[in-house]
């Protein structure tokens, strides 16, 4: 609201450091649209990856956890759910759905985030309506310290300043002043210091960028996950909201270290995408590849369980296949026995 308000009044002076960012996802842009002309077949077990892992990382960060042997049976399945957790992933995983499948169609409007939000809270409780209750974002500490990271708008205020904001998207877009990276991660910032509901926030802002990217043409998040290069830099990710969030009731923030991040994370999920269509040979080399690129990743001895984590959605007789033709070609090394050994880089 205040964000994207004050932006629409005046349009702002960009840094350096956001047109750099700006130069780079436009220079994505046209590589994606080539891509996905030319290797459509590669692209989609990509596809079926990103599912997984934005399912599996957006709820992570909050705090939602499956176990591992369990990922592709929620994601893919349609067996009956263990527990509440894996209700709110399969719930993601529909709202992702729902996004892949509508695109530019399904409208940045209130019906569509309360369906998001009712999608990723499975249906329960008060899944699809906004708070009733003013509650701030609380930080705990180990020590058992707690601090008020921040306060976001009252419940009262929450209804108008969601019409407000959800109303200022479409003429944003028309407008073409601000460069539209810019109003996504703008309005993604008010949406969040909003927090317009009770819990699963940061799960509806996810989303909301993802089918946001569909309608600028940024469709980078259908092949990689945005939600896990946002969890592999979730302390950054926190330390940049803050920043951006102090003083935005009074509208003094200074919007730009949220900006940045929201384009940093597209720039690396663009950069990833660009690396694992170069290194795709075939349809059916696919999965290994993705075993591959995890293997080079890490920066030191790794498990299987790491790849695993790295590859939801690969079964575990498909790393073991790649592990062990990696070994046979002298590229990694093993010690110990199991699921507990430890592998390294030659």
């Amino acid at each position: 609201m205040h964000t994207i308000k004050r932006f629409l009044e005046s349009p702002p002076l960009i840094p350096p450091p956001t047109a750099w960012y700006l130069s780079d996802i436009a220079e994505s842009r046209g590589k994606q649209e080539l891509f996905t002309r030319q290797s459509p077949q590669r692209l989609r077990v990509l596809r079926e990856h990103a599912l997984v892992e934005s399912a599996v990382s957006s709820n992570r960060m909050e705090g939602v956890i499956v176990e591992n042997a369990r990922v592709a049976t929620v994601v893919f399945g349609k067996s009956l759910l263990h527990d509440r957790n894996e209700e709110e992933i399969r719930g993601y995983r529909d709202a992702l759905r729902l996004i892949h499948d509508k695109g530019k169609d399904l409208e940045v409007s209130e019906d569509t985030i309360r369906r998001l939000h009712a999608l990723t809270r499975a249906g329960i409780g008060d899944a699809g309506r906004y708070k009733l209750k003013d509650g701030d974002i609380i930080e705990k500490h180990a020590d058992g310290r707690i601090r008020i990271r921040f306060r976001p708008l009252s419940a009262e205020n929450t209804p108008r300043a969601m019409t407000g904001l959800v109303s200022n998207w479409n003429p944003g877009v028309e407008d073409r002043r601000i460069p539209l990276p810019i109003l996504m991660a703008a309005w993604n910032l008010d949406f969040l210091c909003i927090h317009p509901f009770r819990d699963g926030n940061g799960r509806v802002s996810r989303l909301l960028m993802l089918l946001q990217c569909y309608h600028l043409g940024l469709e980078v998040g259908l092949y990689i996950s945005l939600e896990r290069h946002i969890e592999e830099n979730k302390e950054r990710y926190y330390e940049a909201l803050e920043a951006s969030s102090r003083g935005w009731h009074e509208s003094r923030h200074d919007p730009w270290p949220y900006i940045n991040f929201v384009l940093y994370t597209i720039k690396t999920a663009y950069k990833e995408f660009e690396e694992r269509v170069d290194n795709m040979t075939s349809p059916r080399g696919a999965k290994t590849d993705l075993v591959l690129s995890a293997v080079r990743s890490f920066p030191g001895s790794f498990s299987l369980s790491d790849l695993e984590r790295a590859c939801p959605g690969v079964s575990r007789d498909m790393i073991r296949h790649v592990l062990k033709k990696l070994k046979t070609n002298g590229e990694v090394s093993v010690s110990g026995r199991g699921p507990g050994a430890r592998w390294e880089k030659r």
